[in-house]
C-alpha cells in the first residue's frame, strides 16, 4: 500500500468486498471510500485479492491508517524512512546519536526492515540479537538494540503495535560477543583485574606500546578513582586539591556530535573523590607549574583522550590477550576501583558518592564477597550454629516426615 493512496487522518470510511469470478478462479476486489476533509471531494482507493481474509485485512489496516495517520502495514524500513529523527527525542544528541543513529542504519535495517512492523515478534528480535551477537561486541549490539526499542517506541505511540517486542530484549543477559566464555559475567567485580601488580604490568605495557607517558597515566588515574574516561579528559588541574586529598569531578568531555562536548558528569551530579597515596606522584607531576584551567592530562598532541584513542594508541585488544586478561575493557578500570575500594572496606553510601550512582543497588553490585569472604561466612554460621541452633538431626524434619518450615 505504500506509495498508493491512504485516507486522511480521521476521516469515516465507507467500504465493501465483493467477489468476481474469473477465468483462474474466484477474486475479491475490495474498496475504501472517503470525502477529503479540505476538498470536499469523493475519493477512494480499491484493491485486488485472492483470498476475502486478504481484502478483509486490507480494509482494517485502512481503517487503521484513517485512524492513527500511519500506514499500518509498512515495513519497518519504510517506517524509520517516515518517522526521521523522531526516535531521538529521547536521548542526548550530543553522546548517543550517532552510535545509535549507526545500529539502525547498519544493523537494525538491514536485519529487520524488510518486515511489515505488524511481523516483528519477541522471537524475531531474539534472534536477530543472536545474529548480532555472533559479529559484534557488547556495547554495539546494545546500542543496537536500544535504538530498535526507541523506533520501536514510537511505533507504539503511533497505534501500529500494542506493545513493544524489543522492550525485554535489552534486558538479555548476554549481549555480544563473549570473550572466550558464554556466559556473560555475573557482577562488575568479574571485570575487575586481580591485583596491583597486574595493574602495574598493564601501565608499564600501555606506555611501551603508546610510546608515551600519557596512556599510563590513564590507566593508572582510572584504576584509582573509579572515574569515568571522559570525566578524566573533563579535569583540570585546579579540579585537583593535593592538600585536602581531593579530586573534585564537575564535568565530563568526550566527541560527540558536532565535535568536542565538554558538559556536566553523567547524572548531573558533582562528587568528590579520594586522592590515595598511589596515585598522588602522578597529579604531583601532572599539576607542578600549571595553570588552573588547563587540562590535567590530555593526548600526546594536546586532544582530549577518549576510550577509543586509548584503543587505538597502544593495540589495547592485542594488549590484554598478551596479558593474559582477553576481556579486559576500558571500561573495567573504573570496575577495578570500585572493587578494590569496596574490598577495603568502604561503606556503600560513600562508594555510591565517589562512584556517582544514582541507585544504591547499582553500587551493592561491587559488594558481593569473594570466595574466602564466603567460606569465612559459613565458617562464622557454622560456629553459631553449633551453640545457638538446633540439633543438627532435626534439620528440615519434624515428627511425620514434613517440614517445619
Amino acid at each position: 500500500m505504500r506509495g498508493s493512496k491512504v485516507p486522511p487522518l480521521g476521516v469515516r470510511l465507507t467500504v465493501d468486498i465483493e467477489e468476481y469470478a474469473g477465468a483462474t478462479g474466484a477474486s475479491y476486489r475490495a474498496r475504501v471510500r472517503w470525502t477529503h476533509p479540505v476538498t470536499h471531494h469523493r475519493e477512494g482507493v480499491k484493491r485486488a485479492f485472492r483470498t476475502p481474509e486478504e481484502a478483509q485485512s486490507w480494509v482494517e489496516s485502512m481503517h487503521q491508517t484513517a485512524k492513527t495517520g500511519v500506514d499500518s502495514r509498512q515495513t519497518l524500513a519504510q517506517y524509520v524512512n517516515e518517522i526521521g529523527d523522531r526516535w531521538t527525542r529521547a536521548i542526548d544528541p550530543t553522546s548517543t546519536y550517532d552510535p545509535y543513529a549507526a545500529g539502525l542504519r547498519r544493523r537494525v535495517v538491514p536485519t529487520l526492515g524488510h518486515l511489515p512492523l505488524t511481523m516483528i515478534t519477541a522471537g524475531l528480535v531474539d534472534r536477530a540479537i543472536d545474529a548480532w551477537e555472533r559479529e559484534y561486541g557488547s556495547s554495539t549490539v546494545k546500542n543496537t538494540v536500544a535504538v530498535l526499542v526507541l523506533v520501536l517506541d514510537e511505533a507504539v505511540r503511533d497505534g501500529i503495535l500494542v506493545r513493544n517486542p524489543a522492550k525485554d530484549r535489552a534486558r538479555r543477559r548476554t549481549v555480544g560477543r563473549s570473550f572466550g566464555n558464554s556466559a556473560e559475567p555475573g557482577s562488575p567485580r568479574d571485570l575487575a583485574l586481580p591485583d596491583v601488580a597486574t595493574l602495574d604490568r598493564l601501565v608499564d605495557a600501555v606506555m611501551e606500546a603508546g610510546g608515551q607517558q600519557c596512556w599510563g597515566d590513564m590507566v593508572t588515574v582510572l584504576a584509582t578513582t573509579a572515574l569515568r574516561i571522559s570525566e578524566v579528559s573533563g579535569l583540570r588541574v585546579g579540579d585537583v586539591d593535593l592538600g585536602r586529598g581531593l579530586l573534585h569531578v564537575f564535568r565530563q568531555t568526550y566527541p560527540g556530535r558536532g565535535g568536542l562536548v565538554t558538559k556536566q558528569t553523567k547524572g548531573r551530579r558533582r562528587r568528590t573523590v579520594p586522592i590515595i597515596d598511589p596515585l598522588r606522584p602522578t597529579l604531583v607531576r601532572l599539576t607542578a607549574g600549571r595553570e588552573g584551567d588547563d587540562r590535567l592530562l590530555a593526548g600526546p598532541r594536546g586532544g582530549v583522550i577518549t576510550t577509543a584513542t586509548l584503543r587505538d594508541a597502544t593495540n589495547w585488544d592485542q594488549l590484554v590477550r598478551d596479558l593474559g586478561h582477553p576481556g579486559l575493557v576500558r571500561h573495567g578500570l573504573r570496575h577495578t576501583a570500585l572493587t578494590w575500594m569496596a574490598d577495603a572496606g568502604v561503606e556503600l553510601h560513600i562508594l555510591q558518592r565517589v562512584a556517582g550512582h544514582q541507585d544504591p543497588a547499582v553500587t551493592s553490585r561491587y559488594l558481593h564477597p569473594d570466595t574466602q569472604a564466603v567460606l569465612d561466612a559459613g565458617t562464622a554460621f557454622s560456629a553459631w550454629w553449633s551453640t545457638s541452633g538446633p540439633p543438627s538431626p532435626s534439620l528440615g524434619l519434624v515428627q511425620g516426615g514434613r517440614s517445619g518450615a
